[in-house]
């Protein structure tokens, strides 16, 4: 199915991006977007923004859009990485928006993150989520342990499926939309040790 997805806000808000919608690529709904950069604000500009399954890109564009420092895109489709490198050249985006074309998981476990806090927002696969959860808490957990203090990640689940009986996901904050969730997680600086 052929459709368009919309930027919410920002330099491109009310631009749109075309793509056929099937059972591996299911773009961010909008209310979801809106919600996600609402609970975001002010953590977003002058920010790296991490968009991992970036499928359509439509998330690290509007984080693009709403003034984030860069964004990385990383989609194995080479389609769909072809398609979100035309739109970030026809939006103006091309400098700083880089597209990696790999699998998400492998790009993952090579990543070296930053000094400075970045965003990291996944939205797996149906597939992903439903089969091989313990793949995506692993990917997980090393974007935890490695992303600078106050940086956020982010991951897009679907009500029932068997991730949200993960016992790692239970310091997440947890945000329902309709069949729609978001998984949250900041990451804080450790507590000071005592000296005795």
């Amino acid at each position: 199915m052929n459709t368009a997805v919309r930027i919410v806000a920002g330099t491109l808000r009310g631009r749109k991006i075309a793509c056929s919608v099937h059972a591996d690529l299911r773009p961010t709904p909008q209310m979801v977007r809106e919600a996600l950069f609402s609970i975001l604000g002010n953590a977003v500009p002058h920010r790296l923004f991490i968009d991992v399954f970036a499928g359509t890109g439509v998330v690290g564009l509007e984080a693009l859009s709403r003034g984030a420092a860069a964004a990385y895109f990383i989609e194995r489709d080479l389609r769909l990485a072809s398609a979100m490198e035309e739109h970030l050249r026809r939006f103006g985006f091309a400098r700083q928006g880089r597209v990696y074309r790999t699998d998400a998981y492998r790009w993952i476990a090579a990543w070296k993150a930053p000094a400075e806090p970045v965003n990291v927002f996944l939205s797996p696969p149906f597939a992903d989520l439903h089969a091989q959860p313990q793949l995506l808490i692993q990917a997980l957990a090393r974007l935890q342990d490695h992303v600078a203090v106050d940086s956020v990640v982010i991951l897009q689940s679907e009500r029932g499926a068997p991730i949200e009986a993960a016992s790692e996901l239970t310091a997440w904050e947890q945000r329902v939309y309709g069949r729609n969730v978001l998984w949250l997680w900041q990451k804080e600086a450790p507590a000071p040790t005592s000296r005795g």
